[in-house]
């Protein structure tokens, strides 16, 4: 005996009776690209370089393969040759000598500091090309904290910023197209979109590091730079990685406060925020493909054990599908040459 539930069968559908077959857009290349959604191009990529003090030297980061610490002359050399590959904006990180270093980073607004003379230098030899300069005091400190700390260890926030707004004003000063204040204090934007205007730099831009989160996938950045934290984490003013609603809340604030482009750093395991932000606001989202993705990729496919430049491709591509629209990425380079062929 049967029940007419027991009289189901698991059956094949009629393949003469399908009336519509996602396969046909996909049987050709030429196909694919025609309906493809996501398209990544050059223009997607901002390039994310260390620069150090010195002549005619180059030290590839051990963390990072294919990534380097260059001194300004080759700086300057690669820096032409990646803008005619298309790639149209870099973004600068020092790499500061101990003896410049102090507790509270003055040396990062030095008029005749490294950062400053680069950006000079760079809009002499290639001007066309947008700079993007980091504000954050911890390649500067000499506790590898992104902001001023008092004898109890905590991390002052207004002293910060006020110090945040001078580094800001001595880049724009020297030329910076755009200050990217990455550091995590709250009211900064503000504050250096304040100083800003009031300094007549109304057209400097700021691309606000609005969603960074207290991530592990830092490490061989503060390699390059020598800038990890001496004592503690970064965890009471960087993000919990837990946290989705507060990254609204973040971008929201950092909106309101002047930003120009807001960010997510990092990106690959945070696509879903990188989605939420693109929701919830018309500006341009950036996200920034950070060293630990990169590293990662560099030694599976140093191992053998994936396709590089599909990956990398792959990889990026994702970062764009959910919602960025500019990409900071050490792979730009390789991307631009790519792409270029």
């Amino acid at each position: 005996m049967t029940s007419e539930t027991s009289t189901s069968t698991n059956t094949a559908p009629d393949a003469s009776k399908l009336t519509y077959r996602p396969r046909r857009l996909r049987r050709t290349e030429a196909l694919r690209r025609m309906v493809r959604e996501t398209n990544l191009t050059v223009d997607d990529l901002i390039y994310p370089m260390f620069v150090m003090e010195g002549e005619d030297q180059k030290f590839e980061i051990t963390s990072m393969p294919g990534c380097y610490r260059y001194t300004l002359d080759l700086l300057l050399r690669e820096i032409a040759e990646i803008y005619q590959l298309g790639i149209g904006a870099v973004a600068l990180f020092p790499v500061i000598p101990e003896v410049k270093k102090d507790d509270t980073g003055s040396e990062s607004y030095n008029p005749e500091g490294l950062v400053q003379q680069t950006v000079k230098a760079i809009k002499q030899a290639v001007p066309k090309i947008l700079v993007i300069t980091d504000v954050a005091l911890d390649p500067f400190t000499t506790h590898g904290h992104d902001g001023i700390v008092d004898e109890n260890g905590m991390i002052l926030n207004d002293p910060t910023v006020e110090i945040l707004v001078k580094m800001a004003l001595s880049q724009a000063e020297a030329g910076s197209d755009m200050v990217a204040p990455s550091d995590m204090m709250d009211g900064r934007v503000g504050a250096i979109r304040k100083a800003l205007d009031a300094e007549g730099y109304i057209d400097v831009r700021i691309l606000a590091y609005s969603a960074k989160y207290a991530s592990a996938y830092y490490g061989p950045f503060r390699d390059a730079l020598d800038s990890a934290p001496k004592f503690g984490d970064k965890k009471t003013y960087q993000m919990d990685a837990a946290n989705a609603r507060e990254a609204i809340k973040e971008v929201e604030l950092d909106i309101a406060e002047g930003a120009d482009i807001v960010m997510v750093k990092p990106a690959l395991a945070y696509l879903d925020i990188i989605r939420q932000v693109r929701n919830f606001t018309q500006l341009p989202v950036a996200a920034y493909n950070v060293s630990g993705e990169y590293a990662m990729i560099k030694a599976a496919a140093q191992n053998g054990w994936i396709d590089e430049k599909k990956v990398i491709l792959e990889t990026l591509t994702s970062i764009k599908r959910a919602g960025a629209d500019l990409i900071l990425t050490y792979f730009a380079k390789e991307v631009a040459l790519m792409l270029h062929r």
